[in-house]
């Protein structure tokens, strides 16, 4: 039998009223070399929280994103395929904590009927959020504490990073434009199985522009 102490801190910050958040983008990070944004929305607000995470998890998060499937299983998956083997749900995440520029999160599983909760990473929660397709929670503490409101007047902070990223996209669809819908499916398909996410995003998002503008 596992047993699972949460402090009193803790208790108090979960049972604080949840506000939810959803997952806006990701973005390339102009404060830390190699690293990415994941910049996540207040729904029923115009606040934004802004995590700094690794390369690896952000990777994981746009490939879920971008609904590209993997030849092979990523970390993720493989959590999640083991919590379906043993009928372990995932029911939602919090972000109940931050601290030292550090955001504290944990997931609420249930098992054969009974909840359990299990501290995590914030990226590594939002990657499984996104797989078991559950809900994002924080509360009104940290959005107080991290939230950035942005109007259209007022200049993103990430809007620089962004506007890069839609260049290079711009640039490198620019490519494919020759190509037919089958060549495309084609390249899309071989880029998953050569584990190329990026190129592969690419060739997506150049194939959802066709379907917008079909008639």
């Amino acid at each position: 039998m596992i047993i699972i102490f949460v402090s009193s801190e803790k208790s108090e910050e979960l049972n604080m009223q949840k506000i939810r958040l959803n997952i806006l983008g990701l973005s390339v990070s102009q404060t830390q070399s190699g690293a990415y944004a994941l910049v996540l929305s207040e729904e029923n607000g115009k606040r934004r929280i802004p995590i700094i995470i690794g390369p690896v998890e952000a990777q994981a998060i746009a490939i879920q994103l971008e609904e590209l499937k993997p030849p092979r299983p990523l970390t993720h998956d493989l959590i999640k395929n083991i919590a379906t083997a043993f009928n372990i749900s995932l029911q939602e995440v919090s972000i109940y904590k931050l601290e030292e520029g550090i955001f504290y999160s944990e997931l609420l599983c249930e098992m054969d009927g009974k909840q359990i909760r299990i501290d995590s990473r914030t990226s590594d929660a939002v990657a499984l959020a996104l797989r078991f397709h559950c809900p994002i929670f924080t509360t009104e503490k940290i959005l107080k504490k991290a939230g950035i409101v942005l109007t259209h007047e007022e200049e993103s902070p990430f809007s620089e990073a962004f506007e890069d990223i839609l260049e290079e996209d711009e640039e490198s669809a620019l490519s494919y434009a020759q190509y037919s819908n089958e060549e495309l499916q084609d390249l899309l398909n071989e880029a998953i199985q050569e584990e190329d996410y990026e190129k592969a995003s690419i060739i997506r998002d150049e194939m959802n522009r066709r379907k917008r503008e079909a008639p």
